[in-house]
C-alpha cells in the first residue's frame, strides 16, 4: 500500500562502445562509436527502516552490481550490433535491452534506462 510518497533514485554508468546503424541514410550507417553513459532508475514508496540500509530504498552498490555483468559481458569495450544481438543498436534500443536484462535480473523497483550517445542527445525507457 503507497503512503503518498515516492523515491527516485538513479545510478550512473559508463561505457565506450562502438556500433553501426545498417539502416540509417546518414553517417551512423558506418561502423563508429560513442562514450556512452546510462542511468538506472529505480522507483520506491517506502524506505528500509533498519539495518545497514537504513533511510535507502535501495543501496547504490546493489544496483552497481546488477550493471557489473551487463557491462563487462555485452558493453564496455564490444562492438554492440554483436554481443547485444540488436540488428540495429540505436540508443532507444540499448535503453530497452538493458531494462529488460535488470527486470529479468530481478532488480526491485526498476522504473527506467536512460542511454546517452552523446552529451545532448539520449533515450529512456520504461514500462510504467
Amino acid at each position: 500500500m503507497s503512503n503518498g510518497q515516492q523515491w527516485i533514485i538513479y545510478k550512473e554508468f559508463r561505457f565506450e562502445a562502438a556500433h553501426r546503424l545498417p539502416y540509417h541514410d546518414g553517417k551512423c550507417r558506418r561502423l563508429h562509436g560513442h562514450s556512452w553513459v546510462g542511468r538506472v532508475y529505480v522507483k520506491g514508496d517506502r524506505l528500509i527502516r533498519e539495518g545497514a540500509k537504513q533511510g535507502m530504498i535501495q543501496d547504490f552498490g546493489d544496483l552497481k552490481a546488477y550493471l557489473k555483468p551487463l557491462l563487462e559481458e555485452f558493453l564496455d569495450h564490444h562492438y554492440l550490433n554483436e554481443t547485444t544481438g540488436l540488428e540495429s543498436p540505436t540508443s532507444e534500443a540499448i535503453a530497452q535491452w538493458v531494462y529488460e536484462r535488470l527486470e529479468a535480473a530481478g532488480l526491485q523497483g526498476l522504473h527506467a534506462v536512460e542511454i546517452h550517445e552523446t552529451c545532448t542527445s539520449a533515450a529512456r525507457f520504461s514500462k510504467a
